[in-house]
């Protein structure tokens, strides 16, 4: 996985106007259920973030992308298991982690819509939060309100936490 970040990130340092397209679609992938257990793609955006000072990247359409592609990846998960219910748990990958569904489930019962947003920033929740969701019929809008909110707040704090880590590392590098 770090390989694939390094790359994509040279790939991004070279290439700036990909930034904003391929931001989208890792952040849709990370967020979509299923594909989210399989290729975690934070990584990578913490490297793009990273880029976002040091290379001239413009932050806002990089960010926006990565709002949008998590918003669409949850948004699918929601429909997902809105409309497949309860095959949803008997469908690889979750047949092979049956844990996760539960907890899914018991998240979003607990917590209502802050589930959505608290579920983005904590990994296997980020996965089975949305399908929960959708399965346990959360209403439409609530879903959609804090889906929306929360992949812009997550798509800067990756974002951000990259540039501020590529920022320390300059200094440590003229201080020493």
């Amino acid at each position: 996985m770090e390989q694939f970040a390094h790359a994509l990130a040279d790939f991004v340092r070279v290439h700036q106007v990909w930034a904003a397209p391929i931001v989208f679609l890792l952040a849709f992938g990370e967020s979509l259920a299923f594909i989210s257990l399989l290729i975690p793609a934070w990584g990578a955006l913490v490297a793009i973030g990273a880029l976002i000072g040091a290379s001239g990247i413009s932050f806002y359409p990089v960010w926006i992308a990565g709002g949008l592609g998590a918003a669409l990846g949850d948004w699918v998960s929601y429909w997902f298991g809105y409309r497949y219910k309860e095959q949803v748990a008997q469908m690889w990958p979750l047949s092979r982690y049956p844990e996760l569904l539960p907890k899914g489930e018991a998240f979003v019962r607990s917590w209502g819509v802050p589930s959505i947003f608290i579920g983005r920033f904590f990994g296997p929740l980020r996965a089975s939060v949305p399908l929960a969701a959708g399965i346990f019929e959360m209403p439409y809008w609530s879903f959609q309100a804090a889906n929306f909110v929360s992949a812009l707040v997550w798509s800067a704090a990756l974002l951000l936490f990259g540039d501020v880590i590529a920022k320390i590392m300059e200094w440590i590098w003229r201080v020493i």
